[in-house]
């Protein structure tokens, strides 16, 4: 039986009286059930996480490098720091990217000062200039180095800007600096603003002087950036189709299998096509202000949404593209049919649980939709309150809703609404698994995908029924069965 509302908002009241008085008082800002006609979640975020509770957010080092320069696939990316940051960063996410790994690519390559202790004391300065002249030599095909500041640098206080000039200057390339030390901030969130800032001030400030000649670029009325997609799987790609089938040219992906090139052609485009919202939107927003290129967010997951898409994005342009853009809707409908056919009548009224980063705890509850199954809750890690009303366009009134969502409510809420599926991160898998409930890992497509466009909801579609209908679960019974 479907809870009230009321007897959702007294669950969270029963999760929240586990909490000492103050800490209490803290969460429950961040915990809401969504009424309808309200156009805001009506909860808190943003917010440092309490001491002594799990959380599932990263650091802006996670942020800067692991998400928006990290999978420019033709730089060279240093961890500037002690080896950790840098042994951990290098298991990154699965950026597909095309290139020769080691030649003119350089993705799933990791690189590091390796602070020691020597360094701390004296200063990474030197070593750092070491780093960057060894990489010039061995990798001379690189088109640039970015810099990530690890927590001792900012600590210590290295002038990693005055190396990144020196060094820009020695080896005739760009060198960025991204000072995104991992305390900065309260999550990753930040850590994506800065390395933002960093395109706007080291890269499109000098860039706009180059003419487009010199870039290799030939302006065209359909050109668009694809920003703040990371190409997952191969999601990137999946977009892109649809993009070319309706006429357009994307000029630049930024940042899944983007170069160095794309990223100083972004701001050149008749319009800039956002995916990850929370990652990307800062830069976006320059771009509008300083350029006058307009920006619109745009979702790819399920059939439903991504004709809604499709048609926003062909609005801003002209009969043409517009008429194309029915063209490729009507061709890709019947495969959807079939996929909806097949899968629907296994997936109907499945019940599922949200808790993912970036754009994905709202952009993908229309493709759950489309196949009969119900989100009743979802929720962000670092999401700002933007997020929250962006997430009002896409789930019902009853969701329930929590930011930064602690290890122990999110166990208990799994325990008192008995969802069917949750669809959170690596770091809750085989907490949930155990747990006897199925489990999808939505930060990677769980080495699956792509999930984006409508060959991906083909494989969304049917990695969801390989999670819910596996005979497994019939060999182990979750809690609330056990009683």
């Amino acid at each position: 039986m479907t809870a009230t509302h009321d007897e959702k908002r007294q669950m969270i009241q029963e999760v929240l009286e586990a909490y000492p008085d103050k800490a209490r008082k803290k969460r429950e800002k961040h915990l809401n059930v969504i009424e309808e006609g309200k156009s805001d979640c009506g909860v808190k975020s943003n917010i440092k996480s309490i001491p002594g509770v799990m959380t599932t957010r990263g650091c802006a080092f996670a942020g800067a490098k692991g998400v928006v320069w990290g999978p420019v696939k033709d730089m060279i990316h240093i961890s500037h720091g002690p080896i950790g940051c840098g042994y951990y960063s290098w298991a990154g996410r699965r950026n597909y990217y095309i290139g020769t790994t080691g030649v003119d690519t350089f993705g799933t390559m990791q690189f590091t000062s390796d602070f020691q202790e020597r360094d701390i004391v004296f200063g990474g300065d030197k070593k750092l200039a070491k780093v960057i002249d060894e990489l010039e030599t061995l990798f001379p095909l690189s088109q640039g180095i970015t810099i990530e500041s690890e927590c001792p640098v900012g600590l210590i206080g290295d002038d990693i800007e005055a190396v990144a000039r020196k060094k820009a200057k020695e080896i005739g390339k760009s060198v960025v600096p991204v000072r995104c030390e991992g305390f900065r901030g309260v999550s990753q969130s930040l850590g994506h603003h800065i390395a933002n800032d960093t395109v706007r001030d080291w890269v499109f400030a000098k860039s706009d002087k180059v003419p487009n000649e010199e870039l290799g670029f030939t302006p065209s009325p359909y050109d668009v950036s694809v920003i703040g997609d990371y190409n997952i799987g191969g999601d990137a790609w999946s977009s892109r189709i649809l993009l070319e089938e309706i006429g357009l040219r994307v000029i630049s992906q930024f940042s899944g299998d983007g170069s160095f090139n794309e990223v100083k052609l972004s701001h050149r485009s008749k319009l800039n096509l956002i995916h990850c919202y929370r990652s990307m939107n800062y830069l976006c927003k320059h771009m509008e202000e300083t350029y006058g290129v307009p920006w619109l967010e745009f979702n790819f997951f399920g059939p439903t949404y991504i004709a809604k898409s499709l048609r926003k994005i062909a609005e801003r342009f002209d009969d043409t593209i517009r008429a194309k853009a029915e063209a490729v809707i009507a061709k890709y409908q019947p495969q959807c049919d079939a996929v909806i056919a097949k899968y629907r009548p296994r997936l109907e009224g499945k019940r599922v649980l949200l808790m993912v980063g970036g754009l994905r705890p709202r952009h993908v509850i229309p493709a759950f939709r489309d196949l009969g199954m119900e989100v009743i809750g979802t929720g962000y890690e670092f999401g700002h309150n933007d997020d929250y009303k962006l997430t009002t366009e896409y789930t019902d009134p009853g969701t329930v809703i929590y930011d930064d969502v602690t290890g122990y409510e999110f166990e208990e809420f799994a325990r008192k609404l008995k969802p069917d599926l949750i669809a959170s991160g690596i770091k809750e898998k085989y907490v949930f698994q155990k747990m006897a409930l199925p489990f999808r890992q939505m930060h990677s497509w769980d080495y699956s995908g792509p999930y984006h466009g409508y060959d991906g909801f083909a494989i969304f579609a049917r990695d969801m029924d390989l999670a819910l209908n596996s005979p497994t679960w019939g060999l182990v019974k979750a809690p609330w069965q056990q009683a």
